[in-house]
């Protein structure tokens, strides 16, 4: 605190005192006309105060105007219909008698029509079903049987099949008895077609749109991380495309043991990209693994005696060698991998020696390679089950499955259709419980690998080189 010292003198000692920062105000006196009846009871001041009250209030009394009540009109009773209509516009409960929601009566401003108007025109979207032609999508939607028919002749000129499922945009015009008239169809014949029927002057004429189709080849790159299924996925590969990956994968390196964290994959596929932004991915051309520890891998997809193979091409330079791999039994994507799991039903810790594949019901299975059919019927827990023996002391099992197509000592070719997806045995939905077994020991499917190989001729080694340069961009 700062301050400055006052000094006083006188016959004692000297005192310094400190000099405050405020100064000293008088306080206020209160005014002689205002009394506080809370104080000086029963003086003359306070009689003076409450006489003074008395008087203001009889004043304002005085002075105050009259209170009249306010003028209003009584409303008219309503009428019983009136009533009812009221009722019905109310929001209350049903159990209480309400009559909530009930239909408004007529009234003056109701005028009735003898007949309702009809509209010019009606737009609307269908969807070809399954097994369902143009014209009869047609009339479905309302319009007449002639052109209906006419539309889908047109169509059918065009020469393309309308896929199932493909949306339909339809503009029909004035009713001609039996249906309207049609004045617009437009579809996607194809990720590079779309044709539209439209009338004109001459009646219906049939419009191609020619739409421009990039086929530049999609490539996808990405860490393996935990799990190289997973992280196909998470880097823009289908299921498809992730399970066909790994098998050719499993034609060069044990997926399981040979694969690690930081190995870095590459995959190249076919891709119709259309200028209006749809894409349709198509098969996987090329299959890369950059390694951490050991040799890169470069398999380029390519025919060998009338059938595709997967070829080893960092050594095309020599007479190169071509790996047929298993193939993928069915179309899906893994639910459970190999190894010790908690089995969905037994609840309790068991080895599951094999692989799943999650897929509808019904969904066709195939042989992973050539063979001949050991088994073929029911298996316990099992289920329906197929086991093909494909010699050298490997064994395929597709378990689970709902119908089975082929019989035990028969012979199978790779790809060849053995049955069908469902749920037998002990299984909580459909799926395919899919098997590798090797001198009578379950192996991880993942590592198999089934080599069928063939010599690449040396005349075919520079077009791999080149494809590969051009697939690759290098």
């Amino acid at each position: 605190m700062f301050y400055s010292p006052i000094v006083q003198r006188g016959a004692g000692p000297l005192t310094v005192m400190p000099r405050s920062f405020g100064v000293a105000v008088q306080r206020p006196q209160a005014d002689r006309w205002i009394v506080d009846l809370g104080e000086d009871l029963f003086s003359r001041r306070w009689w003076r105060g409450l006489l003074t009250l008395f008087a203001l209030t009889a004043s304002a009394a005085l002075l105050a105007p009259g209170l009249e009540p306010l003028p209003g009109g009584r409303p008219a009773p309503l009428e019983p219909a009136q009533l009812e209509q009221w009722e019905a516009l109310a929001i209350a409960p049903l159990s209480g008698g309400s009559n909530t929601g009930l239909q408004m009566l007529e009234t003056a401003a109701v005028e009735p029509l003898t007949s309702a108007p009809q509209r010019t025109s009606v737009s609307l979207f269908a969807t070809l079903g399954a097994g369902e032609g143009i014209a009869r999508m047609l009339l479905r939607s309302g319009a007449s049987a002639a052109e209906a028919g006419q539309t889908a002749t047109l169509m059918a000129g065009a020469g393309r099949r309308i896929a199932p499922g493909t949306s339909v945009a339809i503009v029909l015009g004035e009713q001609l008895g039996g249906g309207r008239a049609v004045r617009e169809v437009s579809l996607r014949a194809g990720l590079d077609l779309r044709l539209t029927v439209r009338r004109d002057g001459a009646g219906l004429t049939l419009v191609r749109t020619a739409i421009p189709v990039d086929t530049a080849p999609l490539r996808i790159r990405g860490r393996v991380g935990d799990g190289l299924y997973w992280s196909l996925r998470s880097a823009g590969a289908s299921p498809e495309v992730a399970a066909a990956y790994l098998q050719a994968l499993a034609t060069a390196v044990e997926v399981g043991s040979e694969v690690a964290a930081d190995d870095r994959f590459e995959l190249v596929l076919a891709n119709r990209r259309a200028a209006s932004g749809e894409s349709v991915a198509g098969p996987l051309l090329y299959a890369g693994l950059e390694r951490t520890a050991g040799a890169a891998v470069q398999l380029l997809r390519w025919p060998i005696g009338g059938r595709m193979a997967w070829v080893d091409a960092v050594n095309a330079g020599q007479p190169a060698q071509a790996t047929a791999g298993l193939q993928w039994p069915v179309q899906g994507r893994i639910t459970s991998g190999f190894g010790p799991r908690v089995h969905p039903i037994l609840r309790f810790s068991r080895m599951h020696r094999g692989i799943d594949f999650g897929a509808g019901w019904g969904a066709p299975i195939v042989a992973a390679a050539d063979g001949q059919v050991v088994r073929a019927g029911w298996a316990g827990g099992y289920g329906r089950q197929v086991r093909i023996a494909h010699g050298g002391g490997l064994l395929t099992s597709y378990s689970h499955m709902s119908r089975i197509i082929v019989d035990a000592g028969g012979a199978v070719r790779a790809g060849q259709l053995i049955g069908y997806v469902g749920s037998s045995g002990l299984s909580t939905g459909p799926h395919l419980h899919y098997e590798t077994i090797r001198n009578g020991v379950a192996v991880d499917p993942l590592s198999v690998r089934f080599a069928s190989v063939r010599p690449v001729d040396a005349g075919e080694v520079q077009a791999i080189k080149a494809r590969l340069k051009a697939l690759l961009g290098g």
